[in-house]
């Protein structure tokens, strides 16, 4: 039976978008999946429902009739779909989520805990990554990725909020190097400092700020790179020990600021925040443990990403 309603949706997929290729898309499939389901389905009717060329394709005339008939039978479950959640009081079911490893172990994973722990039914599944995942061929519900996204037809996103970003050392580090007071200064005097930096396969992450007219303004640290790492984590300990300058998210350094054993080293204007998005495979009806993940990680991050941040709780030290 699922064999057969798979027919009938790629059918009707097909039907709708004019090609194989664009069905595949709207199905979360692949374009060989799809008219491998459609074979199928011509092969247990005994007819075919599509007149193919090399440049088009259309219904037949069976296809226009079976069309019709299985449009009003994928409406009606639909409605039935609809129905079910429409009804449903609490999530249930195995939540799959995928994120970066920092994020998802210090932003993400406590506030989902919290939601399986208020919901027995809720089996929740987590899988951290720097890499980006493919949701749909990896068969996960939900991610939370940092910065840009790519163009995606098949994915729906929504901000969670900023990770605010600063330029941070320790007050030992400045005790006996000049401290800059804006990003020119940086510049300017960068050839007197030390630098902790973010680096990754592709090496050294440069640094960004917002310029004026709304420009991003790109600052790449000279050679006098003390410390270099993939994990933010251990480059803020490397600014805690002294080896130089660093950027990271406020909300990591917070605590840090707090305590003083790390400085904002000058206020930016207009602060530079990388966004933080929930995403996930677009649905006919967004399950209610999908949607009320959403929802909570949208009314809870963005107090915590504040941390540190612009109007938030630990401002630039004088």
């Amino acid at each position: 039976m699922s064999e057969r309603l798979a027919g009938i949706e790629a059918f009707v997929a097909a039907a709708e978008s004019g090609n194989f290729a664009l069905a595949a898309l709207r199905l979360q499939r692949t374009r060989s999946a799809v008219a491998k389901s459609v074979a199928r389905l011509e092969a247990r009717l005994g007819t075919r429902l599509f007149h193919r060329s090399t440049r088009s394709q259309s219904l037949t005339e069976d296809g226009q009739r079976y069309y019709e008939r299985c449009r009003r039978a994928l409406a009606e479950l639909d409605a039935a779909d609809a129905a079910v959640e429409a009804g449903r009081t609490a999530p249930r079911g195995r939540l799959r989520v995928t994120a970066p490893i920092l994020v998802g172990r210090e932003l993400v994973a406590p506030l989902l805990l919290e939601l399986a722990a208020a919901h027995p039914e809720l089996v929740l599944e987590m899988a951290f990554s720097d890499s980006v995942i493919d949701l749909v061929d990896e068969r996960f519900d939900l991610a939370v990725r940092s910065g840009p996204l790519g163009d995606s037809s098949v994915l729906a996103a929504r901000l969670l909020g900023r990770q605010w970003m600063g330029v941070y050392a320790s007050p030992g580090y400045l005790a006996g190097h000049p401290r800059p007071d804006s990003v020119d200064a940086m510049v300017a005097t960068a050839m007197q400092h030390r630098f902790v930096g973010y680096a990754r396969d592709h090496g050294p992450h440069p640094w960004q700020f917002h310029g004026e007219g709304g420009s991003v303004r790109v600052f790449d640290a000279p050679a006098h790179i003390a410390f270099s790492c993939n994990s933010l984590e251990a480059n803020k300990v490397a600014a805690l020990a002294g080896m130089g300058l660093t950027r990271l998210p406020a909300w990591l350094v917070d605590d840090a600021v707090r305590a003083g054993t790390l400085v904002r080293v000058f206020d930016e204007p207009l602060p530079y925040g990388y966004a933080l998005q929930a995403v996930w495979p677009h649905a006919r009806v967004l399950p209610l443990k999908t949607r009320m993940a959403i929802d909570l990680l949208a009314s809870r991050l963005p107090q915590r990403l504040a941390q540190g941040g612009p109007g938030g709780v630990s401002p630039a030290t004088p």
